[in-house]
């Protein structure tokens, strides 16, 4: 995806964006890809495929959920800053939350954000014993392709308010969908939405789930446990 391609298909989405955006989208790519010669943070470093797969792959949440309407994003397993630093950038005013168990990660993370100039929570942890901490906490909570849809139910809905939303970006997810059935439910949350489209020649499915109360504190359990264990309604 071209610079001018990706412009235009962030109009799509109702998304304005600036030069000064622009440019730290570019500072970002230039970065990542350098940063990338003696640490793995990505197989994606093509200008283009940067553009496309990263960038604007982070902001098709946009498609179905207005983040003006919210405080605080959380993004789980975030890795190398997707989509949550790209949400940042591109809503300046939300409060954002990195986390990733990868500290040379989220080293490259907070060099990043030193660069943009851009203020970030920035947590080196595992999501099970971070949420000791932060339950209940998120109106925001994402994560991209970090897990199993029913293990990642465990990990991230712990971390939504009531009412907030738990958005897992995945390619073809109908088999995770299956498999976690009704695993939203025992975590104090109802489905909202399965939206499924083509990025290219991949397909891309986004999962939206609304907390409706608090979830049992017995969760999320370790994670060697919700592996072994997963919950079953």
């Amino acid at each position: 995806m071209k610079i001018n391609e990706f412009t235009k298909s962030l109009k799509e989405l109702n998304i304005k964006i600036s030069e000064e955006q622009l440019m730290q989208l570019n500072i970002y790519k230039e970065f990542m890809q350098e940063y990338n010669k003696h640490t793995n943070l990505t197989r994606i470093i093509d200008d283009e495929e940067v553009y496309l797969k990263h960038f604007y792959d982070s902001l098709t949440i946009c498609k179905y959920v207005d983040l003006n309407n919210y405080n605080n994003l959380l993004d789980l397993g975030t890795g190398a800053g997707f989509p949550g630093m790209v949400l940042k950038i591109m809503f300046p005013n939300l409060k954002v939350t990195l986390l990733d168990s990868n500290n040379k990660k989220i080293t490259f993370l907070k060099e990043l954000s030193q660069k943009l100039n851009l203020d970030v929570e920035l947590i080196q942890d595992r999501a099970e014993v971070f949420a000791k901490t932060r339950r209940e906490s998120f109106d925001i909570v994402t994560s991209r392709a970090m897990a199993n849809l029913r293990v990642l139910l465990e990990l991230s809905i712990p971390f939504n308010k009531v009412d907030g939303l738990f958005i897992a970006m995945k390619a073809n997810a109908d088999d995770e969908i299956k498999e976690a059935n009704n695993t939203h439910e025992l975590l104090g949350s109802k489905l909202v939405s399965i939206n499924k489209f083509d990025l290219k020649d991949n397909k891309r499915t986004i999962i939206i789930y609304k907390k409706e109360k608090e979830t049992n504190n017995i969760y999320p359990r370790e994670y060697n446990i919700i592996l072994k264990k997963p919950i079953k309604k």
